[in-house]
């Protein structure tokens, strides 16, 4: 079984594109692997009510969520034939134009790690209990609503 029940899929603040450099690295050895899909979520700069977004402010129920992002990749494993899946979100703040969402599927082929990527990210927008505050540029906030 390859679940990782007990891995903390957060990581503090913004997510660094040199991490996600190495995480990729990190697969170069496996020979097995034909087609890596990556999705990176970033915070834009959306236009609410006149002001503009500076930042959002991802908070999250860890416990509940490292579970249900668990469940997730087990889930794309018994799904699809996956060599591996790394996900990580951000807690804290995130500033416009920084990163808060990396997700990494590897296959032996394309279309399983591209179908894979995708219902990973739908799943986590729906299931993973991670809240949203959006800092606009005056400092107000707004809570979002997905």
């Amino acid at each position: 079984m390859r679940t990782m029940k007990d891995k903390n899929y957060f990581v503090q603040g913004a997510i660094d594109p040199v991490f996600i450099g190495e995480q990729i690295a990190t697969h170069n050895s496996n020979h097995g692997i034909g087609a890596h899909s990556i999705f990176l979520g970033q915070v834009r700069a959306d236009e609410k009510v006149g002001k503009h977004v500076a930042g959002i402010e991802y908070s999250a129920y860890r416990d509940m969520a490292n579970k249900v992002f668990a469940k997730i990749r087990e889930e794309a494993f018994e799904k699809w034939p996956l060599n591996c899946v790394h996900i990580f979100h951000s807690t804290g703040l995130v500033k416009t134009g920084e990163l808060s969402l990396f997700v990494f599927c590897s296959s032996g082929h394309r279309k399983e790690s591209i179908k894979a990527m995708e219902q990973i990210v739908e799943d986590i927008k729906h299931k993973v209990p991670i809240w949203k505050k959006e800092i606009m540029e005056d400092e107000s906030v707004r809570w979002v609503q997905d």
